[in-house]
């Protein structure tokens, strides 16, 4: 009895001790992450003149340009990504293992390299740029280089998550539908997207939040141009050789949209699961 009491303390003062280490760990993590966060907020709203600056126009011509452009992003990897996200779940191929990995390239690539892979393909003496010129058609460092760029790095994000969520949804669904006279694009509208769409909703977000701080394959293939290829992230950049306050500012309110729009995501996403 009394070996076993001894036992049990000594497991309650282990399991104690590691409670303690896993809050000590979850408090620096806390400050660590969230600090940088607090500062910018509160020396935006201290020590700056918050809504002047943000009414000025290349302020609000970024704030426009960057919501316009990943909208446009957004629907693009949605209507082109959720097809390659099915064929990549649903079905084997040889070279699947290597177009895998090409679509999770630009996860790891620096964004500069993306960038410039784009120039070399797109611009003016790019591989595809000088057949687009001879139409009077140019890219690079347009609002349409800005869009390509938000779409090449963000894709897998949403790929990505899109292709686990098919996969976790199986095809025995799918396969009822059609022996229920459902064609296979029925299926896959009726069945297969709802079944995924927490999945595909997830990788909207992440792919909507990766092309909004979109920098280095930006500046690389668009340049900064006020008002036709100067985001929010450029903008920022861009304003830090006059100063920190227009930054201090664009900076709160990326911070405020993108905590909005993860927040709503996540509101909308637990009230979808409760339906299920």
């Amino acid at each position: 009895m009394t070996t076993r009491t001894t036992a049990e303390r000594t497991y309650s003062i282990q399991r104690t001790g590691e409670v303690a280490l896993a809050a000590i760990a979850c408090l620096i993590a806390f400050v660590f992450l969230c600090l940088p966060i607090v500062a910018i907020i509160e020396k935006a709203v201290r020590d700056t003149s918050f809504f002047d600056v943000v009414s000025s126009s290349e302020v609000t011509d970024a704030l426009r340009l960057s919501l316009v452009t990943t909208s446009i992003s957004l629907v693009l990897v949605v209507v082109f990504g959720t097809p390659v996200a099915y064929v990549m779940a649903r079905t084997r191929f040889p070279g699947h293992a290597l177009l895998d990995t090409l679509i999770d390239l630009p996860i790891v690539l620096p964004p500069a390299v993306g960038g410039l892979g784009l120039l070399m393909a797109f611009g003016r003496r790019g591989i595809l740029g000088e057949p687009l010129s001879d139409l009077g058609i140019e890219v690079a460092f347009t609002t349409t280089a800005v869009v390509m760029a938000q779409t090449f790095v963000a894709s897998p994000f949403y790929i990505r998550s899109a292709r686990a969520g098919f996969e976790a949804s199986g095809e025995e669904l799918e396969h009822v539908a059609r022996t229920l006279g459902s064609s296979r694009t029925g299926a896959f509208l009726r069945v297969a997207v709802p079944v995924a769409m927490p999945s595909l909703l997830a990788g909207a977000v992440m792919a909507w939040a990766r092309a909004l701080g979109e920098f280095g394959a930006t500046i690389m293939f668009a340049g900064s141009f006020a008002g036709r290829t100067q985001t929010v992230p450029l903008a920022i950049y861009r304003l830090l050789e006059t100063g920190v306050e227009a930054p201090l500012v664009l900076s709160t309110v990326l911070i405020v949209l993108s905590f909005s729009v993860l927040l709503a995501f996540r509101l909308l996403l637990r009230r979808a699961l409760l339906t299920l």
